[in-house]
């Protein structure tokens, strides 16, 4: 029997602070979202109609203090992201539901219960994007901020402990049976028992089985342990890249990566964030363009997107049309390594001007794509043909127009030339995204067919194993 044909993924970046794009200051750009539940109602069913995969929520667990972002930058206030969702699952049926909740200051057991809340309130949509904290110490009885090497192991044991309590009773564990009187069985559940480095967590978990298991497990790392909890955990992966060739290659490499985990590649679905400025002829999108960035403050812009990536250059002070200096020494960031990574070795490749930089660049370091329907469908179909992207996640240049406007002209685009579905296959996220549901480890279910792929649950090498036993 063939297979279907492939289909291109489209994921949604949003802030959860009340603004999209660092156009803030734009006449169509709202403001208020973090004050207004009906934004982001509004946001999300506008992504539903364009049969988007799934949207994600960003997060920091801190507000800059710096003068100059916190005077200009609309980077808080913002919405805890478990909240937002918990009421953006019953403002939509079918669109994934995905929030970044920090491993690194966060603990262990709240957040698998939290999720799995989720996803039953959504009807099994829940997608958790495991990350470590950039920042935020100081918030967590800390004066500085955990290593970055440390914040990946601690991620990993993190993954096992939540992924264990996930799988710490069966899904048929509670019978609710009034006539016998008998509300669980014991046999089916089982405590964890987990003793590691940095978390000792017992269990059994005090919520239901998530719907799909386990919810979908995102992640947005690209540095060298980002990469390997990517393929040691990751089905969606949220990347940057400026080029075809550098997007080649680390989905070629993440991929090649999860094979030592015995992971099937095509259940990692890997999205580069892209901001495109669509209009319906060049000189429209470029208009547009030049009005978002007219209302855009180049010298706040550009200290964000060099202090997000530690470059050591102070590019808001320098004229547009300077060339931007080559950095012979790379400050040690134990922030955003991928990211400084990527712009660094752009500027040395490319030898832009300051203009270029900023033009070609998001606040957030994603590559801007200004052009048609047709030249920005050009642009996904080579990179999606080519094995780059499985699909993009899209930061929105503004919102609400920027939203409908794609929704509206590059969706239809999509579809007519088969790349992208007209409605959703499924009910659940990894129904849509062509994933299986995760078979619980201890407790198969009688007609449950033979696990083929499901992110890693083994241990880490060098951390004890988790133990379970089975309720008295």
């Amino acid at each position: 029997m063939s297979q279907p044909p492939r289909k291109l993924r489209l994921g949604a970046y949003l802030s959860g602070s009340g603004v999209q794009g660092d156009s803030w200051r734009h006449p169509e750009t709202d403001i208020d979202a973090d004050l207004h539940f009906t934004r982001y109602r509004h946001y999300a069913q506008e992504l539903e109609r364009g049969c988007f995969d799934a949207l994600f929520f960003f997060d920091n667990l801190f507000m800059s203090t710096n003068p100059v972002a916190l005077a200009h930058s609309p980077g808080a206030p913002r919405w805890d992201p478990m909240v937002l969702l918990a009421g953006l699952a019953g403002a939509t049926r079918h669109i994934g539901l995905v929030a970044s909740v920090s491993t690194t200051y966060s603990e262990p057991y709240n957040v698998a219960r939290a999720f799995a809340s989720l996803d039953h309130l959504s009807g099994g949509r829940a997608g958790w994007n495991l990350v470590t904290s950039t920042g935020g110490g100081e918030n967590f009885n800390r004066d500085d901020h955990v290593d970055h090497a440390v914040r990946y192991e601690r991620a990993n044991e993190f993954y096992d402990v939540v992924t264990g309590l996930w799988d710490s009773h069966a899904d048929d564990a509670f019978a609710r049976d009034k006539a016998t009187g008998r509300w669980a069985d014991p046999a089916r559940v089982r405590t964890l028992d987990h003793r590691g480095k940095h978390f000792r967590v017992r269990g059994p978990l005090s919520a239901p089985r998530p719907v799909q298991g386990w919810p979908v497990i995102a992640q947005a790392g690209s540095s060298e342990a980002g990469r390997e909890l990517a393929a040691r955990a990751g089905e969606l992966l949220y990347t940057a890249a400026q080029d075809v060739e550098d997007a080649r290659a680390f989905h070629n490499d993440v991929k090649t990566r999860a094979l030592k985990y015995g992971r099937r590649p095509e259940h990692i679905v890997v999205l580069p964030g892209v901001s495109p400025i669509v209009g319906r002829t060049q000189s429209e999108a470029e208009d547009i363009y030049d009005s978002l960035l007219s209302h855009r403050d180049p010298a706040v812009v550009l200290h964000a997107l060099t202090s997000y990536a530690s470059l050591g250059i102070d590019l808001g002070r320098m004229p547009l049309d300077a060339k931007v200096p080559v950095p012979e020494h790379v400050p040690e960031t134990n922030s955003h390594k991928s990211r400084q990574k990527l712009l660094v070795d752009w500027i040395r490749r490319a030898r832009p001007t300051v203009r270029e930089l900023y033009t070609r660049f998001t606040g957030g370091g994603h590559r801007v794509l200004v052009g048609t329907p047709q030249t920005i469908a050009d642009d996904f179909q080579h990179w999606f043909e080519t094995g780059a992207a499985d699909g993009f996640n899209i930061m929105f240049p503004s919102a609400p127009v920027g939203i409908t406007s794609f929704v509206d002209l590059v969706v239809p685009e999509l579809q007519r030339r088969g790349l992208f579905r007209t409605r959703y296959e499924g009910r659940t996220l990894r129904e849509n995204l062509g994933m299986p549901a995760v078979p619980n480890r201890h407790f198969p279910t009688r007609d449950a067919a033979p696990a083929t792929d499901v992110p890693a649950s083994a241990p880490v090498s060098g951390q004890p194993a988790a133990t379970t036993a089975a309720i008295a």
